[in-house]
């Protein structure tokens, strides 16, 4: 039950700010999931070092300025070109901070797994933004949304119930070929409800949702996410299983940790955004 309400209330939370939010709003709130997740990240990768008789030296302050940062280069009054100055500073900071502080044998681990969560987890969340931002953004931020759900609940159900083959032991021994093909074809099957929802709406007037592409660059669109989306899922399994821990928090009850929640939109927003670049360079149309 737990599990449930936690979904209904996020899942509530996500909509609303995509079809009555406002920018600002937006980014916040991806920007609190980000802070939080970065936290986890830290926490994880200090487990991890443990493991190998290390000690990271990552400081929060750090992480968490950088994340904030991130976010704040990505508003409408700062121009694009001030995002890699911006991440090249902050990477120089922490640099400099182990420099000094760390080991040497620890300086470039530590200095690289700072700037790797950087990556990893704040850039992927300030795309959501810049994605509800673009031409019939609010659609396309929930199109993204319903892939990456609607996928990994087909992926749960189907694989408890006909999975046999495992698809990745080593780095999630739960999840099944069965799951995966399930998945996609979850994700699937709701961009194409979404599509025809949106085509319903217009012809009555509505603009609340509305997908200029062919209905198949939608299909495909979302086959892609969804296998992006899995991806993130087995690539966090692997921090975890490196780490040795089942979970990356306690902090959505029923659900694990936000990185265990968020880990599938991390790849899978990246590539919906390189999508629509390449859709853009091939003359292919918005979506």
């Amino acid at each position: 039950m737990k599990r449930v309400i936690t979904a209904v209330i996020l899942i509530t939370a996500v909509l609303a700010l995509i079809f009555f939010g406002k920018l600002w709003m937006l980014t916040l709130f991806a920007a609190i999931i980000a802070e939080l997740a970065a936290y986890e990240y830290l926490q994880l990768a200090a487990i991890g070092a443990e493991t190998n008789g290390a000690k990271l030296r990552i400081p929060f302050w750090w992480m968490a300025i950088a994340t904030a940062l991130a976010f704040i280069v990505t508003l409408p009054n700062f121009p694009v070109e001030d995002q890699l100055p911006v991440l090249s500073a902050l990477t120089l900071v922490l640099f400099l901070w182990n420099g000094f502080r760390a080991p040497l044998n620890q300086v470039l681990p530590d200095t690289a797994q700072g700037l790797f969560g950087l990556i990893y987890i704040a850039y992927p969340l300030t795309l959501i933004p810049l994605l509800w931002s673009k031409e019939n953004g609010p659609t396309l931020v929930l199109f993204l949304m319903l892939c990456v759900w609607v996928g990994d609940t087909a992926a749960l159900y189907v694989g408890r119930a006909f999975g046999k083959r495992k698809l990745a032991p080593r780095l999630s021994p739960g999840k099944t070929w069965a799951g995966s093909l399930a998945s996609i074809a979850g994700s699937v099957l709701i961009a194409f409800a979404l599509a025809e929802a949106a085509s319903a709406l217009n012809a009555h007037g509505s603009v609340v949702l509305h997908i200029s592409e062919p209905l198949w660059q939608t299909l495909v669109l979302a086959a892609i996410l969804n296998i992006a989306a899995q991806l993130g899922d087995l690539l966090e399994s692997a921090i975890k299983r490196g780490a040795g821990v089942k979970d990356s928090g306690t902090m959505l009850p029923g659900h694990g940790g936000i990185l265990d929640r968020i880990d599938a939109l991390l790849v899978a927003a990246p590539v919906l955004w390189f999508a629509l670049l390449l859709k853009d360079y091939f003359g292919l149309g918005r979506f």
